[in-house]
């Protein structure tokens, strides 16, 4: 186990994107109009990269096309005072591919927010880095 300066544990890859995986809802980062923008979204996991749905037209789905983004997800037990936080930095894409859609419209993806949501981006696991507070 690789701790660091803070006192945190370090987590590889591997422990990352497990926990990814099983977490409902996580925070992607991008910017709009030049300023950072952060919006909770729920997402699924389609080998390593992730998966979102959104409006077609929305200012997410604007800001994502082929942008550098990151994407946060975490979980905390305040009375324990532990916890996990994993971030990925990856480049967004709206996926257009036909044969691409097909196979993403499998995944469990059901928007929590109201409305049509058409529009899949696809977000590289490129950078995965995660720290977890030691039990």
């Amino acid at each position: 186990m690789t701790i660091d300066t803070a006192g945190l544990e370090v987590l590889g890859r591997p422990e990352c994107l497990r926990l990814l995986a099983a977490a409902p809802i996580g925070r992607i980062v991008f910017s709009d109009r030049a300023l950072p923008a952060v919006q909770p979204v729920n997402f699924a996991l389609h080998g390593t990269d992730i998966v979102v749905r959104t409006a077609r037209e929305s200012r997410l789905a604007r800001a994502t096309r082929d942008a550098v983004v990151a994407f946060e997800v975490d979980d905390f037990d305040a009375i324990a005072r532990t916890g996990w936080s994993v971030m990925v930095v990856g480049i967004a894409r709206a996926v257009t591919d036909v044969e691409e859609l097909a196979e993403l419209a499998a995944l469990p993806l059901d928007p929590w927010a109201p409305g049509p949501r058409p529009h899949l981006i696809r977000i590289e696991t490129d950078i995965v880095t995660g720290r977890r507070i030691p039990g």
